[in-house]
């Protein structure tokens, strides 16, 4: 069996490669092996359980109930709420275990399992290895030890978990947003309720697109993967700015009052001399990954703030934060992790805390994002491929090295296998954006034809 584990939880088409039987294995896999940790600290576990309005949602998460309550597991079921919501609210009701059911940014057919610690953490490696392999074991005719009768897990509705995350995201803001117009784009999608009643009650006056879900339009022509509605919306209400969700709101991009787009490095580089100025930026330290344009390692050197970069996926991000106790870091695709008040990526409280940046200086967030200059760089997904041999072709690593010596010093190469879909991700940045351009076609049509 290849790894069922990507880089941000167990992810695929919902009823095809995601199935009602996998969802449930897995989760009493991940109730055993968390027990097993020492988590669960000799009571009864309770676990929290969210998802996005995905329609596949509502039966895979049917299934992860109906494994964790067969393995004892209490089950406190949150509803539609972001993943940030559902680790939060693992760790504010000191539950053992959360589960979100989600795709994240990837369009309606897929679904997808996280798992979070206690605490509200993303698992390690090594837990998500240890829960695949439990798996497989009982897949394959070893029974499961199963309690019966009072031993058994409850299920509930917990309704609460919607204030309580409300609160707590206008409760941390530094200052209010009196005065600011701002367009909310949810992507159809978890944050829908939550981050408008977040920002109204912050005192911005809002426009929201994007927040009707029904179940099949998530992430659907809109959202932080498709910002034309935003940017449009931005322009036609003469907002301040715009912020934009993905599917489960971990995420956010922003627009400028210009409808131009501020990425994931830009907005760190807002937050990043914001958290300085408050004293609240630990040892003047930034964390990103190696996606990161250089034109943002730049703007932090200026500014006398090293920045530490990791591979790319927000849990090694997490990783690094946590070992060293950084208050910030995050991905140019918008997951920006505030750890004094956030466990993993949390679109909704970035937006605020941007938009918080903006009125606290009277600043445009176009003046506040000027502080780096984006380098051109190229990003080529080459689909259907075998993502595995990216490091073994020797093919592809003489066609890398041809390129990097081509751009210099002024440029630089990155070869990335995704970790949730069959493609590979071509980066080239470079002084010149025609250079980066061709540079990258090249490269792509090398990772087709050495790896198709």
């Amino acid at each position: 069996m290849g790894r069922l584990f990507g880089t941000d939880g167990v992810r695929g088409v919902a009823n095809a490669d995601l199935t009602a039987e996998l969802a449930l294995g897995l989760s009493v896999a991940a109730a055993h092996v968390l027990a097993e940790a020492g988590s669960f600290e000799g009571h009864r576990p309770v676990a929290v359980v969210g998802r996005d309005p995905r329609a596949s949602g509502e039966f895979l998460e049917a299934a992860v109930v109906a494994g964790l309550a067969s393995a004892g597991v209490d089950v406190l079921l949150v509803g539609v709420l972001p993943t940030p919501a559902v680790a939060f609210l693992t760790a504010e009701l000191g539950a053992d275990l959360g589960v979100m059911l989600s795709a994240s940014h990837n369009a309606m057919p897929d679904n997808g399992v996280k798992f979070l610690a206690r605490g509200g953490h993303k698992l390690d490696d090594d837990l998500e290895e240890r829960i695949e392999a439990v798996y497989e074991e009982h897949r394959t005719g070893a029974p499961w030890d199963r309690p019966t009768g009072g031993g058994v897990g409850r299920v509930r509705t917990y309704d609460q978990g919607f204030e309580q995350y409300v609160a707590h995201l206008v409760g941390v803001l530094p200052n209010r947003l009196d005065g600011l117009k701002v367009v909310l784009d949810e992507a159809h999608g978890a944050a829908s309720l939550v981050s408008p009643e977040a920002f109204t009650r912050a005192g911005a006056e809002i426009v929201t697109i994007g927040a009707e879900p029904d179940g099949l339009n998530i992430n659907d022509g809109c959202g932080s993967t498709h910002l034309g509605k935003l940017q449009a919306a931005v322009l036609e209400h003469g907002a301040d700015l715009g912020i934009a969700h993905d599917g489960d709101a971990d995420r956010c991009l922003a627009v400028d009052h210009t409808g131009e787009e501020v990425d994931g490095d830009q907005i760190m580089a807002v937050l990043t001399l914001a958290l300085r100025e408050r004293g609240a930026l630990r040892d003047d330290t930034v964390v990103a990954t190696v996606m990161s344009n250089l034109g943002f390692k730049l703007a932090m050197e200026r500014a006398g703030v090293s920045v530490i970069q990791t591979a790319v996926g927000d849990r090694y991000v997490l990783e690094e934060m946590k070992e060293h106790g950084y208050a910030l870091g995050g991905e140019q695709s918008g997951h920006v992790i505030i750890s004094d008040h956030a466990t993993t990526g949390d679109g909704t409280l970035t937006g605020l805390l941007l938009a918080a940046r903006v009125a606290q200086t009277g600043r445009t967030l176009k003046d506040l994002a000027g502080v780096m200059e984006r380098l051109p760089q190229v990003l080529v997904n080459v689909p259907d491929v075998d993502r595995s041999r990216v490091g073994s072709s020797a093919e592809l690593a003489a066609a890398v090295a041809e390129a990097e010596r081509e751009l210099g010093a002024t440029g630089r190469v990155l070869l990335r296998p995704s970790g949730t879909e069959p493609l590979v991700r071509v980066m080239v940045e470079a002084a010149d954006i025609d250079q980066a351009r061709s540079v990258a076609g090249r490269l792509a049509d090398v990772v087709k034809s050495a790896l198709g």
